[in-house]
């Protein structure tokens, strides 16, 4: 494998610690023609689909990118924004309010970025930007609170790839899930105890996570037990009985059997009980996006609705709330223990260099 280019080194430039957010994705417009270059890539993943490579290959290429582009693009432009998908608006912001809380707690020599494991900015584009950039120590943190293969584990691949082709290798460390930390279940609790303030409590809680197929839980992926904890101490933290909330998955795609309940399923069977008043929280996403805003803000909301429900409420994602990014900066904070350094002496590190022969 080749390697990729280093960048130019500097005697006068000090080392400096990173930290790469990393997110889904996004297409870059809300067309047929962004989304298919997207979607290929996204399902060309062999950890987001297990099915043998032969028998895909003829199913993606020859039916679903021929098919779905349009459908999905036509999605897409119901909650496109003027700066982008929502998920790069908040991504974006979110790194941006994660530097400026870092540099509040002392931390103002990192180099804080995100990069996307499908679309733009890509992994290895922004890896090498930062390394450009002086980064010789790399904190890497998914977006993901719970761990599945296919989500932060193929976000790793794409790191590790890059990494692969470095020659001069930075150090790193990795966040594998943040499914339990007390700051993430403090904010969501947080975030839903204001929305009950502002519009009263529901009759039911529904906590809908991003689905995978059953198998994988079979094969050991700790996804699904993951969701429940997070349901569990979210509840908790409310209050709720189990009679007060229920866990669901949603996303379903293809015929093979996923993680139950489906949420429409859940959703189906809250409207036809005739209950007066269904809340939905997303816990498996940091950020808002196609399967929040569209697919549940307003499928889930019709599903209900025609079923014979009442009142539908969809409750945002923690996006850019302060204990949501204070909760981001004390995960990063764990990771940077005993990454301390004391700052050279560029100047004199040049002369020295320069004795002995070096350019710069």
């Amino acid at each position: 494998m080749p390697y990729l280019t280093e960048p130019e080194f500097r005697h006068d430039r000090p080392a400096r610690t990173g930290v790469l957010l990393v997110n889904l994705g996004t297409p870059e417009a809300p067309t047929a023609k962004a989304l298919r270059p997207y979607l290929k890539e996204f399902l060309s993943d062999r950890r987001v689909i297990e099915i043998p490579r032969a028998v895909w290959w003829f199913v993606l290429n020859g039916v679903i990118l021929n098919v779905r582009p349009k459908k999905s693009a036509e999605k897409y432009a119901t909650i496109w924004q003027t700066e982008g998908s929502p998920l790069l608006v908040h991504t974006r912001e979110q790194t941006r309010l994660l530097a400026e809380q870092l540099g509040q707690r002392g931390h103002g020599d990192l180099v804080v970025d995100f990069a996307m494991r499908y679309g733009a900015p890509s992994v290895e584009s922004v890896i090498q930007t930062m390394r450009a950039r002086g980064v010789d120590r790399l904190v890497v943190l998914p977006l993901y609170p719970q761990y599945a293969a296919s989500s932060s584990g193929t976000a790793l691949d794409a790191v590790f790839r890059t990494l692969m082709k470095l020659r001069n290798m930075p150090e790193i460390r990795t966040v594998r899930h943040f499914h339990d930390h007390p700051g993430y279940i403090a904010a969501l609790a947080r975030k839903i105890r204001a929305h009950w303030q502002a519009h009263g409590r529901p009759d039911k809680l529904v906590m809908s996570f991003h689905g995978v197929p059953r198998f994988t839980l079979d094969k050991g992926d700790p996804y699904h037990c993951e969701c429940h904890v997070t349901g569990r101490l979210l509840a908790e933290a409310l209050g709720l009985s189990r009679d007060d909330y229920a866990v669901c998955f949603q996303s379903r795609f293809g015929r093979a059997e996923w993680l139950k309940p489906y949420a429409f399923d859940v959703l189906r069977e809250l409207g036809r009980a005739r209950t007066r008043r269904v809340d939905v929280v997303c816990p498996g996403f940091v950020s808002d996006c196609l399967e929040t805003l569209e697919e549940i803000a307003v499928e889930g909301k019709e599903v209900f609705l025609t079923a014979g429900g009442g009142d539908y409420r969809y409750i945002d994602c923690l996006n850019e709330a302060p204990d949501a990014i204070a909760m981001l900066a004390d995960i990063v904070e764990a990771q940077l223990a005993g990454w301390t350094r004391a700052q050279p002496d560029t100047a004199a590190r040049l002369a020295r260099a320069r004795a002995l022969g070096a350019a710069g």
